[in-house]
């Protein structure tokens, strides 16, 4: 599974996937700064299976049908490694079981 950090997560949170998946930041892909039409595109055409982000205007500024991958909306109170760590266990669990769908919304 290759995933995709948004631009608005810690890039320390990578580390918390483990080596079970391909995990790359925007800024590894060397995107940052990109908007978020031309973001899904390049996630397309790189083969991204899983974009994870914090951005809750996503779904409603962008057509996420274009992109042939899963969304992983992240609903936290920060941006900070240690309230994030919860939620990023929740999307490997729900990755590895593959009970997860075109958009995913993941709470504390």
């Amino acid at each position: 599974m290759k995933i995709l950090l948004d631009e608005n997560l810690p890039r320390t949170i990578k580390a918390d996937f483990g080596d079970t998946f391909d995990v790359f930041t925007v800024r590894d892909m060397g995107w940052h700064g990109k908007k978020n039409g031309e973001l899904l595109t390049l996630l397309t055409s790189h083969y991204f299976d899983i974009f994870i982000t914090l951005d809750k205007n996503l779904r409603h500024q962008q057509n996420l049908k274009q992109y042939d991958g899963a969304v992983f909306l992240l609903l936290s109170v920060n941006n900070r490694r240690e309230t994030l760590r919860k939620l990023i266990d929740k999307v490997a669990q729900q990755i590895k079981s593959g009970e997860f769908k075109k958009f995913n919304e993941i709470k504390e």
